[in-house]
């Protein structure tokens, strides 16, 4: 099945310049019917399903058939260098390669046969530097790599004019392959675990990033953890031996100061770093601005205190109620710089509260700021963390969490870990896979380009870093071959994304794992655009290619027409089809909330499928291909 997922990306690359005219550089070599003669040597030659006007170096005849050169394209006209004989119509493909071989001077070989008959047949100008360069890739290919997909690969470099560099060659074949990115980077982890030669602070960077992406959820684990700790400190009820478990939790995770004690954990001072943004965008703020207030501001401030407590959606309409009695006790007090110490350290500490109180009915949620509850309770209690930060310090929760033996915390680590599990739905799958595409660097050059991008965060992502170790010279060529591979995987998917005229294509392969089970999920995007720009929603093509440890190898192919989906479902499971009915309705009524109808759901199996073209619409098509069809 793998040959067939790779055929079903690298189909849709095949054709990318189908529609657009023939380019023909200087050097280039083609095969072109004569169909027109003009004075002065002029000619029309057909080249596949182009006709082009061009000057040829000998008189020919029409209708006669020949491999051309492109020898100038410099001036007003192409000028062509005939390099075979004619051929005639009773002289097999072989015997044309084997003259054009002749004629060009190239070797015999396996490879520049493949590589050659391959161009013949799909009617590409390729020049004689390229055949040799493609002759050596072909060579020497990768493993787990087929001639097929090299060709396909180099195809697309003629196609696109990409450079032609072992690099990109690299790049195009890792892209096309739909498993073995999470192998990959568990290689490279392995390789780079072993590695003495690099530098300290890299190799550790690049550790922690890399096992980051093995864990999408860890920041909402640590944001669990983190609010059921500071619920045990505040909680009167709670024994001064659990108070003082979660207390040491959070010095050693760096949440709180190492001389914070249990009577004075949530009032410590810090510094602010982050530019207080007015209104203020997380609590953190807003109690920094407090604190800096002068009391004539005081009127001012109330508005904006209240005006935050009623707009932020995380908190419960008591919790405001709560909190908004709280500022109206506060309107009672003297105008001093006192009372808005007093007030600041009292709103700090009813936050946090509420915060941690509803951490567990707020996973995967956001207010109207993009703000989260974990983000909420870090900006309190470590404001002078930047933002773009504050998962790093929540997976640190994490890690410290799993170090502690004492029962305490191991209850909070394994609750926490169970709430998460059953929470994960599909905002939750999205996050997860724009943490690991972020991760992984994949807009990193496109980030570069933002003037807004924060660049310290910037170079936290695996891409910028991986480029950092290949260029070390204390890297090792073990070490430094496993990080080329692994850039390659992440260059592909660039290079694979495109667009010609409005249809566009996205690849991304995302190396996930969830609560120790790996997967790999690779997506293609097929859509168009509309004339404002905006991509077209009511058709595309969406391939999902999955590979799971439980269902194994599994494809998705979901198409738009029209706002009318259809799935269809590969996987050689035979009790997908009872296992997939009681998601139906919800698949059915959500695809509905976004104005979407579901025709129907079809699960096939490979064996079933794998000599067929890549599924239609077609009512027909559908019901005779065998396997299980839901029709809704």
């Amino acid at each position: 099945m793998t040959s067939t997922s790779l055929n079903l990306v690298s189909n849709q690359t095949q054709s990318v310049q189908a529609n657009q005219p023939l380019a023909l550089k200087q050097g280039q070599v083609f095969h072109g019917t004569i169909k027109q003669l003009y004075p002065d040597q002029m000619a029309e030659v057909q080249v596949g399903g182009n006709r082009l006007i061009a000057k040829l170096e000998t008189p020919l005849k029409v209708g006669d058939a020949h491999f051309f050169q492109v020898i100038n394209t410099s001036g007003a006209q192409t000028e062509l260098k005939v390099v075979s004989g004619p051929m005639s119509q009773a002289m097999t493909p072989a015997q044309q390669l084997t003259q054009l071989l002749e004629s060009m001077n190239l070797p015999k070989s396996t490879e520049m046969q493949q590589v050659m008959a391959h161009f013949m047949k799909q009617q590409i100008p390729i020049s004689k530097e390229q055949l040799v360069q493609a002759e050596l890739w072909m060579k020497s290919l990768p493993d787990g790599i087929s001639k097929q997909d090299a060709l396909v690969a180099i195809q697309r470099m003629v196609e696109l004019k990409m450079p032609f560099t072992n690099d990109v060659f690299q790049a195009l074949v890792q892209g096309a392959k739909t498993d073995g990115m999470t192998q990959t980077l568990h290689n490279f982890l392995q390789q780079l675990g072993s590695a003495t030669s690099v530098n300290d602070q890299l190799k550790t960077s690049i550790m922690q990033q890399v096992q980051s992406l093995a864990k999408p959820f860890d920041a909402e684990i640590g944001g669990l953890v983190l609010a059921r700790a500071v619920q045990l400190l505040a909680d009167p009820n709670v024994s001064v031996t659990d108070k003082a478990q979660a207390l040491q939790l959070l010095k050693q995770a760096g949440v709180v100061p190492q001389h914070a004690t249990v009577q004075n954990w949530a009032s410590q001072p810090h510094s602010q770093t982050e530019q207080i943004q007015s209104p203020p965008t997380n609590a953190g703020q807003l109690i920094a601005q407090v604190a800096q207030a002068k009391p004539e501001q005081r009127g001012q401030l109330i508005e904006q205190v209240k005006a935050f407590i009623v707009n932020d959606s995380l908190l419960s309409t008591a919790q405001k109620a709560q909190l908004q009695q709280l500022v109206d006790r506060f309107t009672q007090l003297p105008q001093t710089k006192q009372t808005l110490e007093i007030f600041a350290k009292e709103l700090q500490i009813q936050l946090v509260k509420a915060y941690s109180d509803s951490s567990a009915s707020h996973l995967f949620t956001q207010n109207e700021r993009g703000v989260s509850i974990k983000d909420q309770l870090v900006s309190l209690l470590r404001p002078e963390v930047r933002t773009q930060n504050n998962d790093a310090l929540l997976r640190t929760i994490v890690k410290e969490a799993t170090n502690f033996t004492q029962p305490t915390i191991q209850t909070i680590l394994t609750q926490a870990d169970a709430q998460v599990q059953s929470s994960i739905d599909s905002k939750a799958m999205e996050q997860a896979m724009k943490t690991v595409l972020k991760g992984l660097g994949i807009s990193y050059e496109a980030a570069l380009n933002n003037k807004a991008t924060d660049i310290q965060d910037l170079a936290q992502q695996l891409k910028p870093q991986l480029l950092a170790l290949i260029q070390d010279t204390n890297t090792t060529p073990l070490l430094r071959e496993s990080a080329d591979m692994l850039m390659a995987r992440i260059n592909g998917m660039q290079l694979l994304s495109g667009e010609n005229g409005h249809q566009h294509q996205l690849v991304m392969q995302v190396p996930l794992e969830f609560f120790g089970k790996r997967m790999d999920a690779t997506l293609q995007w097929n859509g168009r655009m509309k004339e404002d720009g905006k991509i077209d929603a009511n058709y595309a093509r969406v391939l999902f290619y999955l590979h799971m440890e439980s269902l194994n190898e599994t494809v998705i192919d979901m198409q738009v027409q029209n706002r009318i989906i259809t799935v269809n479902v590969f996987n050689d499971n035979a009790g997908l089809a009872q296992l997939a009915e009681p998601l139906k309705l919800s698949l059915k009524q959500g695809l509905a909330n976004k104005e979407y109808q579901l025709s129907g759901i079809f699960i096939k199996q490979f064996e079933n499928t794998m000599t067929e073209q890549a599924p239609q619409n077609s009512k027909d098509d559908q019901e005779e291909s065998g396997g299980v069809d839901i029709r809704v």
